[in-house]
């Protein structure tokens, strides 16, 4: 308990140590090359390697180990980063998405949050929609975190970390500064973490938006036989624009049920529609069935490369999508450019909240931090190989 308390308190001093270095971000040291800054984080034992640049904070590149002892690169991206601002699809490759993730009905919320839209007025908020032709929005709107200049502030062998200041960005209340930190350990961990705080009354949900195909396209054009687990009893029932309509729908029996470790294509054919109208595979959100953080709650492998990865987190929900609207040029290490990132070539794998809580109440779902009540979103993601 006493080591604990020392370390919230170290975690505490370091944090209102890099607000005052991030008091004015202007001020703060730039690459030449910044945004698109390239930061390579490797373990000391070899066992894991990450790149990242400052804009979106985001993970370019991913080097872990398979079964054999290669190094395979298991994210998606693109060989130019500064694709990630001019791609006009914008698939949002592996950054951090906010200030509020996932989507938004209507682009509107209120604080106190309410089931139905109010009249305009001081605690009414629009934000700019960009999902389903303006019915919602998506990741923050036009220009959310993926899409803003991040500063790195504190940086190491292993450990890098970025700053952002939201300054009523895209029309949500109040600022922000959000802290990110990516590390890499000894045995194939990967960590992310965010501290984010509010000036005044505000929704914060954040997710790290990454993109798998363990196999690195070497042996399998697309992740239907990677092995899927899923701590998850509900998924959020949603509309055909991705809205949640309010209830849970219990896996037991359906195409959801990713408790007993299963192919994410096992039953494929049961999955027309549940992405979306005209759509096929998965694009949803289950709720974790337990809050353990050393335990993980979501497990994903493939039998090709023999790549495994274990996340826990402190997120409730995540986000499973096998990527069916992608259609984006591959980085040359994944047979690119001629070739393209398609449909069911990758799955997005998001920890995240409640998706739209904020126009939910009747889940008691509570999303709104300001002065003395922080954010702080955490992930681990582990590696190691299945034979």
């Amino acid at each position: 308990m006493a080591a604990k308390k020392f370390l919230t308190a170290l975690l505490s001093v370091s944090i209102m140590v890099r607000a005052s270095l991030a008091t004015d971000p202007a001020a703060i040291p730039r690459a030449p090359d910044w945004p698109f800054d390239v930061t390579t984080l490797t373990a000391p034992d070899g066992s894991i390697t990450a790149k990242f640049v400052s804009f979106g904070a985001t993970m370019t590149e991913l080097w872990v180990k398979d079964r054999d002892g290669k190094a395979r690169d298991i994210i998606l991206g693109y060989d130019d980063n500064t694709k990630l601002l001019t791609d006009p699809a914008h698939p949002v490759f592996n950054p951090i998405v906010g200030r509020y993730a996932n989507r938004i009905k209507n682009g509107t919320f209120s604080i106190p949050i309410t089931k139905d839209p109010q009249p305009d007025g001081p605690n009414v908020y629009h934000i700019p929609t960009n999902d389903h032709d303006g019915q919602d929005t998506l990741h923050g709107g036009i220009y959310g975190w993926d899409r803003r200049n991040w500063t790195i502030v504190d940086r190491s062998k292993t450990s890098v970390t970025y700053f952002h200041l939201d300054d009523a960005d895209e029309g949500f209340p109040g600022t922000v500064k959000a802290f990110t930190t990516h590390s890499v350990e000894n045995g194939g961990i990967l960590k992310t973490t965010i501290h984010a705080t509010a000036s005044e009354k505000t929704p914060i949900m954040l997710t790290q938006h990454i993109y798998w195909n363990l196999d690195a396209f070497q042996g399998s054009e697309n992740i239907l036989e990677h092995k899927l687990h899923v701590d998850a009893s509900r998924v959020v029932a949603v509309d055909g624009d991705a809205i949640p309509t309010g209830p849970f729908i219990d896996v037991e029996g359906t195409a959801y049920d990713f408790r007993t470790t299963q192919a994410i294509g096992a039953r494929w054919n049961d999955t027309f529609d549940l992405c979306g109208p005209g759509c096929q595979g998965y694009d949803n959100c289950w709720i974790y069935d337990h809050a353990e953080e050393q335990v993980p709650d979501l497990t994903l492998w493939s039998d090709v490369s023999g790549i495994r990865l274990d996340v826990t987190t402190n997120n409730p929900a995540v986000q499973v999508y096998t990527a069916y609207w992608l259609d984006t040029p591959r980085k040359k290490v994944h047979g690119g450019p001629s070739l393209n990132y398609t449909k069911w070539t990758a799955v997005a794998i998001e920890q995240e909240g409640y998706i739209d809580a904020i126009n939910t109440p009747e889940w008691h779902v509570d999303q709104i931090y300001y002065p003395g009540k922080d954010y702080h979103w955490e992930t681990t993601y582990k590696f190691s190989t299945v034979n």
